[in-house]
């Protein structure tokens, strides 16, 4: 994605404003006054996180790249919406979850073809470790991505937020607009489903 910042000089001597050093709210305000250099900042600061949640949900950097395009054209197209009482980036993964939630979730993933390649994007192997244990440790992260695909759509959301963005439960609340004790409800719920699905 291409971005850029935008400087410019005030009628006060001395006074240089750079779009990039500017607030998410500062941001979001320059974005609504018809600033599109503000919201190339806003896509990359939180681009990383962004498609980081998208592939984790849709298993391969394909899909991931086109959800979290979309989820940024959403955010585009819905910013006026923005309300400000969470912060931009949990009003984006809120997006982000729901994109994924409904794109994902109604058609077959991909998975990679070589399971190798698969553990890859979770660690890269250490040198000592032999070809059959990264074998065993891809395919059972293959199995684990599978089996976290067959959670429920909000218990998959969770676990997906919780243990791969190790964010906590109120901040997950807020993403996906339920109480904290639902959270760690669907939290639970998901693990004790996971570890069946895992036997």
């Amino acid at each position: 994605m291409l971005t850029r910042a935008l400087t410019w000089t005030s009628k006060e001597p001395g006074c240089k404003v750079t779009v990039a050093n500017q607030t998410d709210a500062e941001l979001v305000q320059a974005c609504l006054a018809g600033d599109r250099a503000a919201f190339d900042v806003i896509v990359e600061r939180h681009q990383r996180h962004v498609y980081q949640l998208c592939y984790r949900f849709a298993g391969n950097h394909e899909d991931a790249n086109d959800l979290a395009q979309d989820v940024f054209v959403r955010a585009y197209r819905g910013l006026k919406t923005f309300k400000g009482q969470a912060s931009l980036g949990t009003w984006l993964y809120r997006i982000g979850v729901n994109v994924c939630l409904s794109k994902v979730s109604g058609k077959t993933r991909h998975e990679p073809l070589d399971p190798l390649l698969a553990a890859s994007d979770e660690r890269i192997a250490s040198h000592q470790e032999s070809a059959a244990d990264a074998l065993l440790r891809g395919e059972r992260a293959a199995e684990v991505r599978a089996a976290i695909a067959k959670l429920p759509r909000k218990q998959r959301a969770t676990l997906v937020l919780r243990v791969y963005h190790d964010l906590p439960h109120d901040q997950i609340a807020g993403i996906l607009g339920s109480s904290v004790g639902a959270v760690k409800a669907n939290f639970f719920h998901a693990l004790n489903n996971l570890k069946k699905l895992l036997s």
